[in-house]
């Protein structure tokens, strides 16, 4: 077996025409079976995405097995051909939209997960019950989000087909906070002008104004600082003080 990508509590393998996802040992048993368990949901949306294969015990630690897709990531895409990169940021932006343009009903709710995280965020109780109440009052969608849909997450296959990788976080709401965690995703990247890009295509594209996108932000960003390394969680927080853009 060949090390693909090493992350936090987890390290990826290829097996042949499998991967092998193994989780630390003291990774919650729960968290991997709930995260196959929305994999397996989102294969019967119809969507792109490698077959989940099986749920395995490998010397003591849990691990999820997927087809293995042969193909090259967008982000490398972007990197190799700099100059197509509005291009493969329009794919990207159409990719997406086709993922909330699903429905998987018993999927965790996105406002559950989000209360939750920022319940538990570093920020004082001032800012929680200031994101909490701009939370509530965001209207309800039950449009399928993954939750961290970013370049390096699409595989793009020798015939041009695109496959939708890592569904660890995918929940159902509302389409506009996903598209305000990509955004976020490019900025922590450095990627600014990414990152603009990006949110001008996908409001133009949908018909969603950039004010709400940006509504989203600081809610994502405290949800998001709590899983986060020191540096990204400075960089998180600093989103949260915003209370209102102009």
């Amino acid at each position: 077996m060949t090390v693909l990508a090493q992350r936090k509590h987890k390290t990826i393998y290829r097996d042949g025409d499998k991967t092998v996802k193994v989780f630390d040992k003291e990774y919650s048993k729960a968290d991997v079976l709930n995260e196959a368990l929305g994999q397996a949901r989102i294969e019967e949306t119809g969507l792109n995405i490698p077959k989940l294969l099986g749920v395995n015990v490998i010397d003591g630690k849990w691990a999820i097995v997927n087809e293995y897709i042969e193909g090259k990531t967008l982000a490398e895409l972007m990197a190799e051909n700099p100059e197509k990169k509005e291009e493969y940021i329009e794919l990207l932006v159409d990719i997406q939209m086709e993922v909330h343009s699903k429905k998987s009903p018993l999927l965790t709710k996105l406002k559950d997960k989000m209360n939750r995280k920022i319940s538990l965020s570093s920020l004082d109780a001032t800012t929680r019950y200031e994101l909490h109440t701009r939370l509530e009052g965001m209207p309800k969608h039950n449009k399928v989000c993954h939750g961290d849909f970013n370049p390096s997450n699409i595989i793009i296959t020798e015939d041009g087909t695109p496959y939708i990788l890592d569904w660890s976080h995918v929940t159902q709401g509302n389409a506009s906070a996903d598209v305000a965690r990509t955004y976020l995703i490019f900025c922590l990247n450095g990627d600014t002008e990414g990152a603009e890009k990006y949110l001008n295509i996908f409001c133009k594209k949908s018909d969603t104004a950039k004010q709400y996108v940006q509504k989203w932000m600081p809610i994502v960003a405290a949800s998001q600082s709590v899983k986060g390394n020191e540096e990204e969680r400075e960089f998180l927080l600093k989103w949260t003080d915003v209370v209102d853009y102009e």
